[in-house]
């Protein structure tokens, strides 16, 4: 068997992976880039962040026709919805940008190999494909192996009626009655898709709110803003199986009556992909979660062998992922190269959209931080008015001495894109008044940003005044 040898092989051609090999590339190193799957791109790509938000835009537009346009003095006649075609331009996205990536790794000089990646002992990985095997030769080796959907104990995963965000992504009819069992980012934006397009969407959560490890104020604002688009929530609510039983899904719960649905959407988080990698051949270790373990440089427990994204510690987010393959390439050449994980945005793309950066109120408290909050509501802002969507607020939390901004919080339109500038201001040490001070544009949905950050001081102009105690006699 021949053998060949690379400066850096890299198991996993998804949003670390790719973007590490083309890095290495860039900076001169020969590179292999296996994955399993003839499209590169990992699960964020293929079945993940792109076309949920493919599927996301397409059911918004719907809704928007059929509810909203008409405040705008749009008249419409009857509006329906087609989709086939909703799925087929979601495959079309997929299918260019996969060829986009593609493209990069060949424009980069990239060996991809498809097939199953596999350590054979240091400087050594198999590519498994049917039969054949190819060896690869490595200096250095990067596991990007990603995560995959989190199972639960008494749901059988059959792979169509009982699934997980794979399969909610390509039904072929919308569902009469969908259980979605767990009350995240994922549960949320699919049940939504979902509900947009006239099913019933019950979402059980085991947790006594929805959108764990977000703001608590917002996620409870978001429930309500949910509630009123039709999604229903059972919280505190454990599932303790979900089979399907004469043609129906029946979803069984502690306490509570049997739930009979056509579809029944799993959505409990994701765990990492450590499994069959040979880590034992090199001697890299994973924790309790099944995480590789990792140092502030990136190498594991094995000499020469690194990881990134999905498959070690924090969130499980293909822009984390991305930075942290820059991170760690850069370091690997020498460069000056890290992570802060505390500017890590992230964002829930329901509508009104939900995103967040740095600390939550909660997370604060339990440390014994003290700080100041600012908020402003979309419903003072023109822009809002003019778009007709005023749901949702800011909020900003500073630091009571330093006034350094600690955490961003925005429920609203756009919020994704407006989280931007508040990762921008933490990384580089913004105080809440830095940031009250910018100019931004006016009419825009970025003045809220202005005007949270001065509310901080209790300075927002666009906004009641605090109530203060009167001068004189009581």
């Amino acid at each position: 068997m021949t053998r060949r040898e690379y400066d850096l092989v890299v198991i996993g051609g998804g949003p670390g992976g790719y973007v590490a090999a083309i890095r290495a590339a860039q900076l001169g190193m020969s590179v292999a880039c296996i994955d399993q799957h003839a499209r590169l791109g990992g699960t964020c790509l293929r079945v993940g962040c792109i076309p949920s938000k493919s599927l996301l835009e397409s059911t918004e537009r719907y809704r928007e026709a059929r509810h909203a346009l008409r405040e705008h003095g749009v008249l419409v006649g009857e509006v329906s919805f087609d989709l086939t075609a909703m799925q087929q331009r979601k495959e079309q996205i997929v299918e260019t940008l996969a060829k986009g990536v593609a493209a990069l790794c060949q424009q980069h000089q990239i060996a991809v190999y498809q097939g199953h990646g596999r350590l054979q002992g240091p400087g050594q990985v198999s590519v498994q494909q049917g039969d054949q095997t190819a060896l690869l030769g490595a200096g250095r080796i990067l596991l990007a192996t990603g995560s995959r959907p989190a199972t639960l104990p008494g749901v059988e995963l059959d792979g169509d009626r009982i699934g997980t965000s794979t399969e909610a992504l390509a039904y072929d009819q919308v569902p009469r009655r969908l259980v979605v069992i767990g009350a995240g980012y994922i549960g949320l934006e699919l049940g939504s898709v979902w509900s947009r397009l006239g099913a019933e969407v019950i979402v059980l959560e085991a947790l006594p709110r929805v959108l764990p490890g977000t703001d608590l104020e917002l996620a409870k604002l978001a429930q309500r803003v949910f509630e009123k688009q039709g999604l229903q929530f059972r919280l505190e609510t454990r599932v303790q199986s979900a089979r399907v039983q004469d043609g129906q899904c029946v979803v069984a719960c502690e306490g509570a009556e049997p739930i009979e649905c056509d579809r029944v959407l799993l959505a409990v988080g994701r765990v990492a992909n450590t499994q069959d990698l040979g880590l034992a051949s090199v001697g890299a270790e994973v924790d309790a979660r099944g995480e590789l373990v990792i140092g502030e440089d990136f190498q594991t427990t094995a000499a020469q062998v690194y990881a990134i994204g999905d498959c070690v510690r924090g969130p499980k987010l293909a822009h984390k992922a991305s930075h942290e393959a820059v991170a760690c390439i850069e370091t690997l050449a020498g460069h000056r190269a890290q992570v802060n994980y505390d500017t890590i945005p992230g964002v829930v793309y329901t509508h009104p959209e939900l995103a967040s950066v740095g600390k939550t109120e909660e997370q604060l408290k339990e440390a014994g931080v003290e700080y100041r909050k600012g908020m402003f509501p979309f419903l003072a802002s023109g822009r809002a008015r003019t778009l007709g969507d005023t749901e949702g607020r800011v909020k900003i939390l500073a630091d009571t001495i330093t006034d350094r901004v600690l955490g961003v919080h925005i429920l609203g339109l756009r919020a994704g894109d407006l989280i931007a500038e508040a990762a921008a201001a933490m990384e580089f040490g913004a105080s809440a008044e830095d940031l009250a001070h910018v100019c931004h544009a006016h009419p825009t949905l970025a003045e809220s940003l202005g005007e949270a950050a001065a509310a901080v001081h209790q300075r927002a102009i666009h906004v009641a005044p605090p109530q203060r105690a009167r001068a004189g006699k009581s």
